[in-house]
């Protein structure tokens, strides 16, 4: 398996890009732990455009500066002041395109990530829904404008493609601030997988 490469996260198409990382593997290396996971839920966000993006009518801020960057960068925020959210930057340099990781179902350094989460037993919730997922790969702030082929977080295509009809769309979670663009389905994720977040019918 090998690390995505630039090219891939280059597409001017926000809602492919959330469908294709589906099936690819997400991996943090901190400290000597590997962790990593099967991609299953993601969610797309456009730019500009998008009444939901951090960067809706062209905002630009300290912390949105990241998003106006090239594609294959990482854009790690707090959210309600606990939880850490992990997104890929997408699209050419001053496309802030990016898609946010709702959910992983855990591969590689399970141990590691029960630890982290304070959990005994491998339940769903340890790594579905966004914080859950950060928190489990132990992803916060330090890991903000990485570069996604770097040696801390990076993405590999496992070569598993999910078939058509196995991908969910449905509307995005929590966006409700962006009124009729919180309808938009941009959210994607693997049907019947117990690492969905909730709702997931």
């Amino acid at each position: 398996m090998s690390k995505l490469p630039y090219s891939f996260y280059q597409s001017h198409d926000v809602n492919d890009l959330a469908i294709q990382l589906l099936g690819k593997l997400l991996f943090t290396k901190l400290n000597g732990e590997l962790t990593g996971g099967i991609i299953v839920e993601t969610e797309a966000y456009k730019g500009v455009e998008d009444k939901a993006s951090h960067a809706y009518g062209g905002r630009f801020t300290n912390r949105t500066q990241v998003i106006y960057e090239e594609g294959g960068l990482s854009y790690v925020y707090l959210c309600y002041g606990i939880h850490h959210l992990f997104n890929v930057v997408t699209a050419p340099k001053g496309t802030p395109h990016a898609v946010l990781i709702r959910g992983i179902e855990p591969v590689h350094g399970i141990d590691i990530m029960l630890r982290r989460r304070n959990m005994v037993l491998l339940k769903p919730n340890i790594t579905a829904g966004p914080g859950a997922l950060s928190k489990a790969m132990g992803i916060d702030k330090s890991l903000n404008a990485k570069d996604l082929l770097g040696d801390e977080i990076w993405i590999e295509d496992k070569g598993g493609v999910f078939p058509d009809d196995q991908i969910v769309s449905s509307a995005r979670v929590g966006v409700d601030y962006a009124g009729d663009h919180a309808l938009f389905p941009w959210r994607y994720y693997i049907r019947g997988n117990k690492f969905v977040s909730k709702p997931n019918k």
